[in-house]
């Protein structure tokens, strides 16, 4: 029994992954992926928020708080992987610009790809993966379903907007089903997190990352509050599927799992609390 429910989290971790990218590609066109890439100086900054800055704090976290192997690894992976499709729910519910943010997430997803294989390594060499290892999975989960849902929304619109709300329905029910088989799995290990160092050390992380998102982007503040939510927004897909595929460690999983979880607690709140913060575009 203890067995079925290691593959069923295993295979949930994969079709969230999946789901969610192929969510945010039939929701997309291609012009939508040729917008960001008109203004240099705002690909700069995203890029340097999400895999110099905020890496490094993951990394600075994890040895200040002096967290174990397996949690500094998971902070590191959270730290590492960005564009996140949840960004958009989180842009609509902040009332901000879904626009920027969609440009942003279609900027960040092949990012995380190609850069997230070069800086987990970097900055955890104790992993012992190679780049090749972690680039491929993430390939394979994370490019292809969001290069499938483009491909779709381009050539046949009415199929996108029909499959839509069946990726989405199957990206909430895998989310929930990863969430659940983890924590049941791992009662013990999940109780220990929360109560612990790096329940703070995941704490830290959010609130330096929409930090480093809100002061790095243009002073406008429509900018400010969707760079710095997509800041904080780490993709948890892209982090489980390295977790299960490459690092193989069960306790370095829960870490990311329990991690989502605090964001998805922390990132709501604030969200709605920046609805009227920043009552209109600007």
């Amino acid at each position: 029994m203890l067995e079925i429910l290691r593959s069923a989290s295993s295979l949930s971790i994969l079709l969230f992954a999946i789901s969610s990218m192929l969510v945010a590609g039939l929701s997309f066109r291609f012009r939508d992926i040729v917008a960001p890439l008109r203004s240099p100086g705002r690909i700069l900054r995203a890029t340097v928020a999400n895999f110099v800055l905020v890496p490094l704090l993951a990394a600075a976290t994890a040895r200040v708080l002096r967290l174990d192997w397996a949690q500094s690894i998971g902070l590191i992976l959270l730290g590492s992987a960005a564009g996140a499709p949840f960004l958009i729910k989180l842009t609509a519910i902040a009332a901000r610009d879904v626009a920027l943010s969609t440009s942003l997430l279609v900027l960040l997803v092949p990012m995380t790809v190609v850069l997230m294989p070069i800086v987990v390594p970097l900055l955890a060499p104790q992993a012992a993966v190679s780049a090749a290892a972690i680039a491929i999975p993430l390939a394979l989960t994370l490019i292809l379903p969001l290069a499938l849902g483009l491909g779709l929304s381009e050539a046949a619109p009415r199929w996108a907007r029909s499959l839509q709300p069946i990726a989405r329905t199957i990206s909430s029910i895998t989310l929930v089903t990863l969430l659940a088989l983890t924590i049941l799995l791992h009662l013990r290990e999940t109780a220990d997190l929360v109560t612990s160092r790096a329940a703070v050390a995941m704490f830290v992380l959010l609130a330096g990352a929409f930090a480093i998102g809100y002061v790095l982007a243009s002073p406008r503040p429509e900018r400010r509050v969707v760079l710095g939510l997509g800041t904080a927004q780490r993709n948890i897909a892209a982090a489980t599927v390295v977790a299960i595929e490459d690092i193989q460690d069960e306790d370095t999983l829960v870490f990311v799992v329990v991690g989502s979880v605090i964001s998805l607690l922390v990132l709501l709140p604030l969200a709605r609390w920046l609805r009227p913060l920043h009552g209109g575009s600007t």
